[in-house]
Order: C-alpha cells, then structure tokens, then sequence
C-alpha cells in the first residue's frame, strides 16, 4: 500500500515537472522566431490586448504550430509506448517499423492522383488527409504484422520486416515525387522529413477530437497493456484474450501514429526514446508511462520545432531533422545496449 502511495506521489511530482517545463518552452517559443515579440507583449496578446501585428504572427501563425507539435509529439510518445509491448520489442517505433512510411505513402498517392498539387490540400481536403493517412498507416501495419507472424511475434523478425515495408514505401514514395513538378516534389521532400506544415486552427480543429478519443482509449486499455507486456503465456493465465487485446491496442497505436503523420510528416525516434525515458523514470506501469511519454515526446518536439525554426533563420530546418539529430544517439546506444 505504501509503494502504491509512493509510486503515485512520484507520478503527480513527474508530471508536474514536466508540464512546467513545458508550459516555460511554450513561453519562450512564443518569443522566438523571424518577427521579435517581446514577453510583455505576448502576454499583452494572449490576453486581447496586444497589437494587429502581434496577433496575427502569435495568434494565426506560431500558435497553432506550437500546439500542433505538442499533439503530434504526445502521440508519437503514446504510439511508440504501444507499439514496444505489441511488437515485444524496445527499438519499436511508427517511424522505424515502417508505420510512418506507409501513412507517408497513403498522402502522397492522394496529392498525385486526386488534387496534384501541395499547395492547394491545407484548403481543399483538409478533412481528407487525416483520413487517408490512416488507412495507409493501417495498410502498413496489416503487411508488417503478418510478414512478422510466425507461431507469434519475433521481436527481430517484426523489426527487420518493418524496416523492409519501410524501405518499400519510400521507393514508392519517390516514384511519385518524379512525376510531380519541382515545386511539389520539394515540399513532398521537407514534409515526408518531418515538417509541421499544416499549422492552422482549422487543422488542429480537425485532429484534437480523434486525438483525444484515441489517447483516452489508450490510457483506458494501460492495464491490458501491463498484462500484455508480461508475455502471451501469462497474460493468457492472467484471462486476456491476447490476439484480440493485441489487435485492439495496435489498431490505436497506428490509427494515433496516421493522425501525427498527418499533421507532421515522416518523424523518427521520437516514438522510441519518449518511452524509453519514461520508463526509466517511472517504472513499467503503463498507466504511469503513458501520459509521462506523452508530455516527454510533446517537450522533445516543441523544443525540436523551435531549434528548427530559430536556429539558422531565416532557414528552417524540418523538425523531423532536428528530431534525429537529438535522438540518433540514444536509439545507437539502446541498439548496442540490447541483446
């Protein structure tokens, strides 16, 4: 009883930690960027008072993208935690596995066949994208998992296939880039590297309802996912219905991974190393882990997204990029690190 008390005074301290450090990034994001805005001036703007100019560029432009990289880096984080206990495996990722790719792929074959033009979808199919890049997350998801299943799941086998349903996309993927024109085929390439390139109330109204009724679900289904993590035998002895409690919480891992691809692009790692942290602080309850991964990964992508935007302005860097570059080394040393 006393450990259980423990564990959620830790909980409630770990999390209060990182909504604070959030909420002090989210800050200095709104600060930073091409047009200089001074901190008095943004809370002079959050609160109606601030000038035309400033409400535009907070308001209509940095908001929503901040926001935006807050939900998609939660989901990611949410998605990856799921997918480490399905897959049995600790390097699991949407982007490493070849979810992404296949969300990626979905979108791009939308853009060529139906509209042709990036510039026009943000207008035009906004309500279809989301859409679209579910079914081709859940497309990618359907091969892995049977290619992988061999009297159950290999960890290595589901990885190895992932990264060659990955690899398959991506040819596919560039197939299209040739045929469209240059303009097309360079914002295909920035946004297929992670870029959170639909920033607009209009986009976020669009995702946050599914969001939110996916990542409920989630922490709905942390006990099964406890039990699942125990091993199929066990968790068969525990009374789970393993194969259908599997499909269950791998049908919200990539249903959550379609949506953040959605909004931006093909981002790695950050799925893998959100949980791996959260574990490490809080031990391998998934009613801890999950929303602790969740403000982990929103943190890592605010802060990737704000690097990418500020760094080297008035060039951006996609998030995706930066996004590697921070968490590159630490998948390297799990990857040495596991047997």
């Amino acid at each position: 009883m006393a450990t259980k008390k423990n564990s959620s005074q830790k909980f409630i301290g770990i999390i209060l930690i990182f909504v604070f450090l959030l909420f002090i990034l989210f800050f200095i994001s709104l600060n930073m960027g091409l047009v200089k805005i001074a901190p008095n001036a943004v809370l002079q703007t959050l609160i109606g008072n601030g000038t035309e100019r400033d409400k535009l560029v907070l308001l209509e432009f940095r908001l929503p993208r901040m926001v935006l990289a807050i939900m998609i880096g939660a989901g990611l984080a949410f998605s990856g935690s799921i997918l480490q206990v399905v897959s049995k495996n600790e390097l699991a990722d949407p982007g490493i596995i070849g979810i992404n790719a296949g969300a990626g792929f979905a979108i791009v074959l939308f853009i060529f066949v139906v509209q042709g033009s990036m510039s026009e979808l943000a207008t035009l199919n906004l309500w279809l994208l989301p859409l679209f890049s579910f079914l081709g997350a859940v497309l990618a998801a359907a091969i892995i998992y049977m290619l992988a299943w061999k009297k159950g799941i290999n960890p290595i086998r589901l990885v190895l296939v992932g990264i060659g349903v990955n690899s398959g996309f991506a040819a596919a993927i560039a197939i299209m880039q040739l045929k469209m024109n240059p303009q097309d085929f360079m914002k295909a390439a920035v946004w297929i590297s992670g870029d959170i390139w639909g920033a607009s109330w209009n986009f976020v109204v669009v995702i946050l309802p599914w969001m939110v009724l996916l990542v409920i679900y989630a922490l709905y289904k942390s006990h099964t996912l406890n039990q699942l993590s125990l091993g199929d035998q066990v968790a068969t002895g525990l009374g789970v219905q393993v194969e259908r409690e599997r499909l269950k919480v791998l049908f919200t891992a990539v249903a959550i991974a379609g949506l953040c691809v959605s909004a931006g692009g093909g981002i790695s790692f950050l799925g893998l190393v959100a949980p791996h942290i959260a574990r490490k602080i809080m031990g391998p309850k998934h009613q801890y882990v999950l929303p602790v991964s969740a403000l982990i990964g929103a943190f890592i992508l605010l802060l990737a997204d704000t690097i990418g935007q500020n760094v080297l302005a008035p060039t951006q860097i996609s998030v995706g990029i930066v996004v590697a570059i921070i968490s590159a080394p630490y998948f390297i040393y799990l990857l040495m690190k596991t047997n």
